[in-house]
């Protein structure tokens, strides 16, 4: 059987309807016709060929903040077979250095706003002067896209380790992707995206701009979320955005803002949320005002996983729960030995089909531990499903936790925090917060003669993690709680008030 050649909506719909708005880049008000970005990105290959000798299966990292550029060079790398790496702009400059580290990049696109180490045969480019080249260039000739099974992108999450590792997404996973989420969240050729979520993300650079793409509608590009800019762009007829993704946070975020009036967001579809828990009582209010609020779950592992329907009345009576698989997967939900476990009952949610990653980025080992022996990957999600079908999330197997749509595992925060000449043990648990969802405590455990100085060590965090990262409370304690074993019990931890 031959293999699946990449598919490429971008040139189908160039040549379908050429004149139709395919992307709008909202901070510089650029807009792109099909036929335009289409050309834009043959240009961009021909830069990355010709100007910068990149070749298929080499890396091209990312450290900027959204734009169509990057929509841009993604689409090219893809065409030429290279692989598109977004690098999380918020990590501190140890943890960006270890991913470029790891995934040893030819060529590195940057913003100026962010300051880099010079890397060891990598080359370094300016995002607008690499966008100038493109506007120079003449499009490269047409070449055989590569596999669909190829890595095509590798979008780096932080594990339990403290290690950041690379999920490979090959564009087979990108489409399916695209496919489960547009028929769950009503994609058509008309729908108009809002991305404001960052494209260093799952979110950002696969479910806000593969559903609309694959069906030929547009993509409207902001730099980054911002609730007052993003509340003017839901209610303003003439951009008429049809569908919007965020993370819980941002959605309370638009509800605090001045300019927050969802009675005028007349074209919007439905605002769809993941990422973090998302209480039935907010999905209720939402309703209320108007607005159908859509939750799911998805995994950069495996895309759109689950999804509520886009029905008011189904959304009000099964509020709290993530929805329905997405069509072009099977789920499972098991006990400790695999066995798939009754409606109603907890279990591990477990995940096969083409949405699903090949693996991580120079970790057999990590990826070897992800899949049973027979295929299925092992999200380490626990999760029940009702008699209906409809499947509610209601743990996370691991410690972490998710602050502001981030993921933030303790191990790495633990590792931070005992760097500190003052500290000789640490724990750090997630905990409840009505801004960020949850947010990190520490118990702290000082050296003889040391003194609690929370400001200094949130400064001590900052310059080795992300600020998302860093806890929000420190708290002293005489001893952490452990089993005979050593192991901390966190369980225990989370009961101290």
């Amino acid at each position: 059987m031959p293999a699946w050649t990449t598919p490429d909506p971008v040139a189908l719909h160039a040549a379908t309807q050429p004149e139709r708005i395919a992307c709008v880049d909202l901070a510089s008000g650029r807009r792109w016709t099909y036929s335009k970005l289409d050309e834009a990105i043959q240009r961009a290959v021909g830069v990355l060929e010709s100007g910068y000798d990149i070749d298929p299966g080499q890396r091209i990292a990312t450290l900027a903040r959204n734009s169509a550029d990057l929509l841009i060079v993604q689409q090219a790398a893809m065409r030429l077979g290279a692989i598109f790496v977004p690098v999380n702009w918020r990590l501190a400059a140890a943890e960006q250095q270890a991913i470029l580290a790891d995934c040893d990049p030819a060529l590195l696109l940057h913003d100026t706003a962010f300051e880099l180490t010079p890397l060891e045969g990598c080359m370094t480019l300016a995002v607008a002067d690499f966008a100038a080249a493109v506007e120079a260039q003449a499009p490269a000739s047409r070449r055989p896209l590569p596999p669909a099974d190829q890595p095509s992108i590798i979008l780096y999450t932080s594990g339990t380790s403290g290690r950041p590792k690379g999920v490979i997404v090959t564009e087979a996973n990108a489409f399916v992707t695209a496919v489960n989420f547009g028929v769950l969240g009503r994609v058509g050729n008309s729908s108009v995206f809002l991305c404001d979520a960052p494209m260093f993300h799952v979110i950002g650079l696969i479910t806000s701009l593969r559903p609309p793409l694959l069906q030929g509608g547009t993509v409207l590009i902001s730099p980054g979320f911002e609730p007052g800019a993003t509340n003017r762009r839901l209610a303003d007829p003439d951009l008429g955005v049809t569908h919007y993704f965020c993370v819980p946070q941002m959605a309370k975020m638009l509800r605090a803002d001045a300019a927050f009036a969802p009675s005028h967001w007349t074209t919007l579809t439905a605002i769809f949320t993941g990422g973090a828990p998302n209480p039935a009582a907010d999905i209720l209010w939402w309703l209320e005002q108007g607005v159908r609020m859509v939750d799911g779950f998805g995994m950069t592992e495996a895309g759109t996983v689950l999804g509520m329907p886009v029905e008011a009345g189904q959304i009000a009576r099964k509020a709290g729960s993530a929805g329905l698989p997405a069509p072009w997967l099977v789920l499972r939900i098991v006990d400790e030995d695999g066995h798939e476990v009754a409606a109603g009952e907890a279990g591990e949610i477990w995940l096969s089909g083409p949405n699903v990653t090949p693996g991580y980025w120079n970790r057999p080992d990590e990826t070897a531990q992800a899949f049973t022996s027979d295929g299925w990957f092992r999200t380490g999600d626990i999760a029940r499903r009702d008699e209906d079908g409809f499947v509610t999330l209601i743990d996370r197997r691991k410690d972490m936790f998710i602050s502001g749509g981030e993921n933030v595992y303790p191990a790495e925060v633990e590792m931070a925090l005992l760097d500190h000449p003052d500290i000789a043990e640490v724990a750090v648990i997630g905990i409840a917060d009505e801004r960020w969802g949850e947010v990190g405590r520490a118990f702290v455990v000082l050296k003889a003669g040391c003194v609690l100085d929370p400001a200094a060590l949130a400064v001590h965090c900052t310059d080795r993690i992300a600020r998302y990262k860093v806890p929000k409370e420190f708290r002293l304690t005489d001893a952490l709680p452990r089993t005979a074993s050593g192991k901390i019990q966190k369980h225990i931890l989370r009961g101290w008030r």
